[in-house]
């Protein structure tokens, strides 16, 4: 597997402007592209947003997976808890968007 390229600042910058509401669309459409991957679903399929990911099928190695990416992605440190205390989609995004809507101090 090849390392992944350094996190796109303008992606970053750019989310970090927007209002909190588009902040929360636009990572969930990042999310769950990379929740489909992951579970082998075509990019068509619905993926159900408030049902925990374990329920889907999900494993903690392929959790895992999809948070390094995420970390990656998003240039947030996204602790390991909150993928088993937010076990849904709908939660996850809630949390990055909050994340990202926070100004770094």
């Amino acid at each position: 597997m090849t390392a992944m390229p350094p996190a796109d600042t303008t992606v970053i910058q750019r989310l970090r402007e927007l209002p909190r509401t588009e902040i929360a669309d636009e990572i969930e459409t990042l999310v769950l592209r990379k929740f489909k991957t992951v579970l082998l679903m075509d990019e068509s399929e619905d993926l159900p947003v408030d049902i925990s990911y374990f329920d889907l099928g999900l494993t903690s190695l392929r959790l895992t997976e999809i948070r390094q990416s995420l970390e990656q992605l998003l240039d947030l440190s996204i602790n390991v808890n909150v993928l088993f205390n937010e076990p849904t989609v709908a939660q996850l995004v809630d949390y990055l968007a909050d994340a990202l809507s926070t100004p770094s101090a």
